[in-house]
């Protein structure tokens, strides 16, 4: 009787050993993003609790290892095989069946009829045939087939993981990051499902699989990294006192009273282009993350498509719908033209039938549209800029608004002294004919531009209701200052100003800036030539990065984050008369508007962590391009419209290709630096923070990224050591 009653016991205890086993497994897989909505991510995030050196070591081990067992290459070519159909959005004739009962289910059902995977033997069949339904069952079951017991089971499902990580990068972000709306077939998928299958197919194929925990071991012993480290090092220190002595030495004078001050993205490529702007004329300009503190979905009134248009790290609080200021209904009447030729077009490029009919009827014109595309990039049209849109702001309350234009302003530091024109200035990229486009439309929001987000802040900031209340808060708006929003196209330099509704008195500074835009456009380009290899004058280099945007052979169309080195928070009277190379994020920030340290506290928990993303992306695909990025796109092949392979049947490649960190095959472009992060603050209110934010003691603290301190007191610059320790630069 006590065995019986002890028997659910000791179910229950290894049940809860399984999902432990489980969970553990997973911590080691960092998300991916699919090609439509790219983010920037650490491949080692799940080592991050471990120092940056030991991280390095045990990345080595489980993800850069080469030459897997032969038994395990079969596995994994067997397990891209049901991936590929079962992910597939649109790019197969005919779909994998039973998708809808999810990934462990539909393969479970279709393993039986495929011939490679078991001889004709019954037994095997009768065996797949009874296989539990939930994959929680089948797990334990296989791992008691491979002998695979205790302490090992844990090791042992992480390799499963670690040794076709792109793939499950991908599930990690489907089950833990992925919204309905962000998958246009949103067939159910568990990571216990996938262990399930990897295990399954592991049985089938290799049955002394256990072999694979000793050869793991063995890649441990050999995963030396001393002399990355030790290189890394020396480069992190020389880059760290050049900019800190530049830092350091600045006046902090204020400019005259300005014209117009804008507002850029903290992303890179602001920092050049706002020395462009600059140095026009009285232009002042700020730093402020890209979506501009309005975490919104945003639906377009014409196409009826939305959008999460924030950074990952936040839910969409509010959804917008944006209204052309143009004909509506012109729009909508060409829009569902163009939406029934696409699909007349894709039924009869897909169908068994009529592929060669088209062929036949498009193949000339097709061929000539080619040729020009490809000898003569520079000769067809810029892509338009879109007609003006206007947000409907009824889903942001009158307190919610008032309370995203305060934190907005003080986090920036403009709560004063403000300017005629005001321009909130998201950014975006132009290319064609490229996978990884999203990539460089923005590091952090699912490659949305940032022109909406920019145009419901302006809406905010000039109601005059919200004017009213921020006048009680202390910051007092002038009645002819005007807010609007723009767009930095990042591949021409080019900005649209979206002046739609715009007051007579504020057009004379909006013509003014226009001119100076272009002339700062005129400098960027021959400057971004240049980091090209490039000696262009001014008009050639415009010419230049145009037909860069719209050569569809293209396969550097521009450098995106490369070389992105530093973060820095403070005022741009700390930084405006250094040029710091296009390598910074800048953060506008004045601690002393500041008191209770909220603001610089969002700063480095939300910015500062999407930049240690984007920075260690860059870094690990330069490291190493094969396991941790995405090989060159020229022989890059698209599976199921979601992630790149090389060849026909690859990992899904989980990185930035070689042409977005190295000049050629064997030159790096980006320079493998870990994230410097300055702030221009007191040493207290920094301490603070960090001791309430387990996020920052663990990056500070575990090395991911380097902290250093400009006290304003003194201007003396301090270094935050892994102890959380400070010491005088």
């Amino acid at each position: 009787m006590v065995e019986l009653l002890q028997e659910p016991i000791l179910i229950h205890k290894r049940k809860k050993k399984i999902d432990i086993a489980i969970e553990q497994s997973w911590s080691k897989i960092a998300p991916f993003w699919p090609l439509k909505n790219l983010i920037a991510v650490n491949p080692l995030a799940g080592f991050e609790d471990l120092p940056f050196e030991e991280a390095l070591t045990k990345g080595k081990a489980y993800f850069q290892e080469a030459d897997l067992p032969l038994p395990m290459q079969s596995v994994n070519r067997e397990t891209i095989k049901w991936l590929q159909a079962f992910f597939d959005e649109g790019q197969a004739v005919i779909g994998m069946p039973m998708r809808q009962n999810g990934l462990f289910q539909a393969v479970r059902h279709l393993l039986p009829y495929d011939n490679r995977l078991w001889p004709k033997d019954n037994k095997i069949l009768t065996w797949l045939n009874h296989l539990p339904e939930d994959p929680l069952e089948v797990i334990p079951d296989c791992l008691n087939f491979l002998e695979i017991t205790g302490e090992q089971q844990e090791k042992f499902l992480s390799l499963l993981l670690t040794t076709l990580p792109g793939w499950a990068a991908h599930i990690q972000y489907r089950t833990s990051w992925a919204s309905g709306a962000d998958l246009k077939h949103n067939y159910p998928v568990q990571k216990a499902d996938y262990l399930a299958l990897r295990l399954l197919l592991t049985c089938l194929l290799w049955p002394s699989a256990k072999e694979l925990l000793g050869w793991h071991e063995q890649a441990l012993k050999k995963a030396g990294t001393k002399s990355l480290v030790s290189n890394m090092h020396k480069a992190e220190r020389l880059y760290r006192q050049s900019l800190l002595q530049k830092l350091t030495t600045q006046s902090l004078q204020q400019s005259e009273e300005p014209d117009a001050q804008l507002v850029f993205c903290i992303d890179v490529r602001s920092e050049p282009f706002r020395r462009a702007i600059e140095a026009q004329g009285r232009y002042e300009t700020f730093g402020f993350a890209g979506f501009f503190g309005v975490p919104v979905s945003i639906e377009n009134d014409i196409t009826g498509e939305s959008h999460s248009s924030c950074p990952v790290l936040l839910q969409p609080a509010h959804h917008v719908t944006e209204y052309p200021l143009c004909n509506r209904d012109s729009l909508k009447k060409e829009h569902r033209k163009w939406q029934s030729f696409q699909k007349l077009y894709q039924s009869l490029k897909y169908n068994f039938t009529t592929p060669f009919a088209l062929a036949e009827a498009l193949g000339l014109a097709s061929g000539l549209s080619m040729l020009k595309r490809s000898l003569w990039p520079g000769k067809r049209l810029s892509v338009p800029h879109s007609h003006d849109w206007k947000p409907n702001l009824d889903s942001i309350s009158y307190e919610q608004q008032c309370n995203y234009a305060v934190n907005a302003l003080r986090m920036m530091g403009l709560t004063s002294h403000f300017a005629p024109l005001v321009v909130l200035c998201g950014h975006g990229s132009q290319t064609q004919n490229n996978a990884y486009a999203t990539a460089l439309d923005c590091g952090a929001c699912g490659g949305r531009h940032g022109a909406p987000n920019a145009r419901i802040l302006a809406a905010i900031l000039n109601n005059v209701a919200v004017r009213l209340h921020l006048k009680q808060q202390g910051i007092h708006i002038p009645t002819l200052t005007h807010f609007i929003a723009a767009e930095h196209n990042t591949t021409t330099d080019e900005v649209a100003l979206y002046t739609a509704e715009v007051p007579g008195e504020v057009m004379p500074y909006i013509e003014a800036l226009t001119t100076d835009l272009q002339k700062a456009r005129l400098q960027n380009s021959q400057w971004r030539s240049a980091e090209l290899g490039l000696e262009l004058d001014e008009q050639k280099a415009k010419k230049h990065t145009a037909t860069r945007a719209r050569d569809w052979a293209q396969v550097r169309p521009e450098w995106g984050l490369a070389r992105n080195a530093c973060f820095i928070v403070g005022p741009r009277t700390l930084t405006k008369q250094i040029n710091l190379g296009g390598r910074s994020f800048l953060h506008s920030y004045d601690w002393k508007q500041d008191n209770d340290g909220s603001s610089l506290t969002s700063i480095l928990t939300a910015p500062m962590v999407v930049a240690q993303w984007i920075n260690s992306q860059y870094l690990f695909s330069t490291l190493d391009n094969t396991a941790f990025g995405s090989g060159s796109k020229i022989t890059k092949n698209i599976t199921g419209k979601i992630g790149i392979m090389q060849g026909n049947a690859s990992d899904l490649m989980h990185g930035l290709p070689l042409q977005s960190v190295y000049m050629n095959d064997r030159e790096p472009y980006h320079e493998a630096l870990r994230l410097l992060t300055v702030v221009y603050a007191p040493l207290k209110r920094i301490d603070a923070i960090i001791s309430a934010q387990n996020i920052l003691q663990k990056l500070f603290g575990n090395g991911w990224v380097t902290l250093a301190c400009i006290d304003p007191e003194t201007h003396e610059p301090y270094i935050l050591q892994r102890d959380l320790q400070w010491f005088k630069a």
